[in-house]
């Protein structure tokens, strides 16, 4: 995927024609180089890209190619995370424009780690991959109870939530969130997510989520899918 060393010394983003230019955005994101990213980005906006162009062909085209070999096994957690801070690096250029021109993502996720459970590296990464696919995320962090889990979907309105565990001894808790908001009339509004070393698809089953995801990038995936049959069962 990646070129030479010598072979980006020599390379002048400015000189490459569009196409190429984000062929060589799809490597620089896989390379988690975000000065390049950065660098990329701004050429194509000043050569009349309009923001949600430059994101859709640009960055989240790259990072699906960066989710496929993850969940493939190709690259692993490390590389991952590079590749998503340099995709986030094109993004904080890109957020200002999308917000001004009333840029839409294609849906809002709220995710956190549940209570008890200060594990958070799957989590920052499904977060950033949802990111790097086009969602709004709303992170509430480590150790997270019920109660702020629902203050968060009242107040961003998502489409998804997200929870992740790594301790056996937290995993339960996803069902107390799920029982809250059944409790509270508000489980049929959003699509939950679940995910975790431990966890498997049977568990995912019996705490009531909608899915489980086994990885970011699978959460990607199924959260595109699941939000678009929603929506076309509304429509």
């Amino acid at each position: 995927m990646s070129q030479k060393p010598d072979e980006k010394q020599d390379l002048i983003l400015a000189d490459l024609a569009d196409d190429e230019l984000v062929e060589q955005m799809f490597d620089d994101l896989y390379d988690g180089l975000a000065d390049e990213i950065v660098e990329a980005t701004r050429i194509l906006l000043n050569r009349g890209w309009d923001a949600r162009r430059v994101l859709d062909d640009a960055l989240v085209g790259g990072m699906n190619i960066v989710g496929a070999d993850f969940r493939d096994g190709v690259l692993f957690v490390p590389e991952v995370l590079l590749a998503a801070n340099a995709m986030k690096a094109g993004m904080a250029i890109l957020k200002p424009l999308l917000a001004a021109t009333g840029g839409k993502p294609i849906g809002k996720m709220v995710i956190g780690t549940v209570k008890g459970d200060i594990h958070d590296i799957g989590k920052n990464l499904a977060g950033m991959m949802m990111e790097g696919a086009g969602f709004e995320v709303v992170d509430l962090g480590i150790n997270t109870n019920a109660d702020t889990y629902i203050a968060a979907l009242r107040e961003h309105e998502p489409d998804i939530l997200g929870m992740s565990a790594l301790l056996t001894t937290t995993m339960p808790y996803m069902k107390v969130v799920i029982d809250t908001l059944k409790e509270r009339g508000l489980r049929d509004k959003y699509i939950v997510l679940v995910g975790g070393a431990p966890l498997n698809e049977e568990f995912g089953k019996a705490v009531g989520a909608n899915a489980y995801c086994r990885d970011a990038a699978t959460a990607v995936e199924v959260a595109k899918r699941l939000l678009q049959e929603r929506r076309a069962a509304r429509a």
